[in-house]
């Protein structure tokens, strides 16, 4: 007989308080009910249950391997799911917490194209810049770029690097020519992203050193970057800014990127969920989507 089945029949027998009540919640009969149990005892060496004509109990060794019989089941029941999840269709709620300009030019469209082609799945897509504790459990996934602060109990996977591009409309340049080096930068204004603090320096990588910081004269100060891109394309000043968020300006010409043989600062761009036995699948699915589309957005 099989044990996992013979397991399920005694912790049934028992939880119900007969063997006529297993056997009809398990649609065997009273006498294969006995057999399960009898195979277990013999296999065991010790009897699992004393019975009279009236009632039956659990011998001590009985109720011990009873509360064992509970978390092999209930650990087998995991693996079944487990297996299921793996194999199967990604399904239920995903609750995802990004940067508001980020997630919304590059983040939401992969996860809306991943829910598009599987329709059990369903999204809770949140676009702010708060720093979400995932431990409070409001969000499975947190987006977030630039430096991370340690936390032992969450994992994070680097998913894409931002490249920054220093860039001005063309009415600016034939006004004020072009920086053609960083130390030309100081001699310009510049529109600075701001929201608390001081104003962060713009960054350039240097080879085997820490980056090249730059602080240009500025006199405009914004606290979002689609404002910031939006002045610069008015002719107000350089501008520091995600290549990704200016592709189309840059493209179409309403902005020019400068100091091309610099290198662009890479803000790394990371996945962030907690530490969990199992990963669903609906998490695992989306972190390999964004690690393959991404990086083609961003740099």
């Amino acid at each position: 007989m099989d044990r996992l089945t013979s397991m399920a029949v005694f912790v049934k027998a028992v939880d119900l308080g007969s063997f006529s009540a297993a056997a009809t919640a398990l649609d065997l009969s009273g006498p294969m009910v006995g057999k399960h149990i009898r195979f277990l005892e013999e296999r065991l060496g010790g009897r699992l249950l004393n019975r009279t004509t009236r009632r039956q109990h659990l011998t001590d060794f009985g109720r011990a391997y009873y509360e064992r019989c509970r978390v092999v089941l209930a650990e087998a029941d995991a693996a079944d799911a487990l297996a299921a999840d793996q194999l199967g269709e990604p399904h239920g709620r995903l609750r995802v917490t990004m940067p508001v300009h980020f997630g919304r030019r590059c983040v939401a469209p992969v996860l809306l194209e991943l829910a598009r082609r599987h329709p059990r799945l369903e999204l809770e897509l949140s676009l702010s810049d708060r720093i979400a504790d995932l431990a409070e459990g409001s969000f499975d996934l947190a987006i977030r770029t630039g430096h991370l602060a340690d936390q032992s109990s969450v994992i994070a996977r680097r998913v894409a690097r931002q490249r920054m591009i220093v860039c001005a409309s063309p009415a600016y340049l034939d006004a004020h020519g072009a920086p053609r080096s960083l130390d030309d930068v100081g001699a310009h204004q510049a529109i600075v992203y701001r929201r608390s603090g001081p104003v962060s320096a713009w960054l350039f990588p240097r080879e085997n050193q820490p980056p090249r910081e730059v602080r240009p004269l500025h006199r405009l100060r914004l606290d979002d970057l689609d404002a910031i891109a939006d002045a610069a394309s008015v002719g107000m000043g350089l501008a520091w800014l995600p290549s990704w968020l200016v592709r189309d300006r840059l493209q179409d010409g309403t902005l020019v990127e400068l100091l091309a043989d610099e290198p662009g600062y890479p803000y790394e761009v990371y996945a962030l969920w907690l530490q969990t036995p199992h990963m669903p699948m609906k998490l695992r699915l989306a972190i390999d989507e964004l690690t393959a589309a991404l990086p083609k957005l961003t740099f």
